[in-house]
């Protein structure tokens, strides 16, 4: 392991980057991603399959559970290199339920489920609802103890990422005025409370779940106790992750414009010689290395208290501004192509705007180191 002040890299990220940028270049050209948005699912189920064949699923479980026994700091350099080629897939949504099972699963669930995930079943999780709030502890959907020994939902949950895809589901929603997580099988919900949703990125997947009238076991919750820990850390994993994705398409939308202006004349000069272009070309590149850095630091340090949360928040807030400017850029250099919908840098806007809107954008990060750094 090496070490540079707070930035570090193990030599399992290392191996991951180089399989996982290999992997994703092959199975997700750019036209295969355009070719996805189209379909139902959203993504391809032999990839999906290949995915939990490399061991990237079963990458941060417990061996117990048939895991690798790494942890979150490994998966960084397949979110990143996934965001990079935009290739879909319900890993991150997957790897954020193995999450709130690790830490609030009670043992039976975890020998049950986290073993499936080990062997390649999906999963997603259902917090986020209709305000929009990024507050994962902040609920309306609420459940109810009935008389025969199990629990009765109502409300709304939005932005359930690849439910369709999923084996199961966990839920939040409040109990007796606290918290509480519930573990659903897709398979025992009835089509009619599932809408699929229109998003900003077409390249995703999410869905309205209706949770009004949902009965489940006294079986299907998870340990009261342990359910705030569980939803802090999936906003703080789910942010890493969201920061790689981020980071990965920064890098690629900037390969992208400097392959046209290398290519592209005006004037009977290449349009990359121009000063008014090369200037924000650099500075979206030097966006792009801080982020990076800044990615791998909250990687190294996520399991430290209190350091990994600023390192995490600093790492999001960082990727939110370096992608949106790169892609920006990318745009208005394109000239008018660069505002239709095959111009690749739109892919990756619609792209950023979406991933911001997951658990923090800059401003609101930005607020929170506020609160943890003054």
């Amino acid at each position: 392991m090496s070490q540079h002040g707070q930035i570090g890299i193990t030599e399992a990220q290392i191996d991951l980057l180089d399989a996982a940028q290999r992997f994703c270049r092959e199975q997700s050209p750019m036209d295969k991603v355009r070719a996805l948005i189209s379909s139902d699912l959203g993504y391809d189920r032999v990839v999906w399959e290949k995915i939990g064949q490399l061991g990237w699923l079963a990458m941060t479980l417990p061996e117990a559970y048939g895991g690798v026994g790494l942890t979150l700091t490994e998966a960084v350099p397949v979110a990143e290199q996934m965001g990079r080629y935009m290739l879909a897939a319900p890993f991150i949504s997957t790897t954020l339920a193995a999450q709130a099972l690790m830490t609030a699963g009670l043992p039976a669930q975890k020998n049950d489920y986290l073993t499936k995930i080990a062997t390649g079943s999906a999963a997603t999780l259902a917090l986020s609802e209709s305000d929009g709030g990024w507050n994962l502890a902040s609920l309306q959907s609420m459940a109810t103890h009935d008389e025969n020994g199990g629990y009765t939902l109502a409300g709304t949950k939005v932005l359930v990422m690849h439910l369709r895809a999923a084996n199961f589901v966990i839920v939040s929603a409040t109990l007796k005025g606290a918290p509480a997580l519930f573990l659903i099988e897709t398979k025992d919900i009835p089509n009619q409370h599932i809408r699929r949703e229109t998003l900003i990125d077409e390249t995703q997947r999410s869905y309205e779940l209706k949770l009004d009238g949902l009965r489940v076991a006294e079986t299907a919750r998870l340990d009261l106790e342990q359910t705030r820990a569980a939803l802090e850390r999936v906003h703080l994993a789910a942010n890493l992750l969201g920061a790689a994705q981020m980071t990965g398409g920064c890098q690629a939308v900037i390969d992208y414009t400097v392959e046209y202006l290398n290519t592209r004349k005006q004037f009977g000069k290449l349009i990359g010689s121009f000063q008014a272009l090369k200037h924000p070309t650099v500075d979206a590149f030097v966006d792009y290395q801080l982020s990076r850095s800044l990615l791998y630091a909250a990687a190294y340090s996520f399991e430290r208290q209190g350091e990994g949360e600023i390192a995490t928040r600093m790492a999001k807030a960082q990727a939110d501004k370096a992608l949106s400017f790169a892609a920006d850029r990318s745009i208005q250099f394109h000239g008018g192509f660069g505002f239709t919908y095959d111009c690749d840098a739109q892919l990756y806007r619609r792209s950023g705007i979406f991933n911001a809107s997951q658990f923090g954008d800059a401003a609101y990060h930005k607020k929170k180191l506020a609160e943890l750094l003054l």
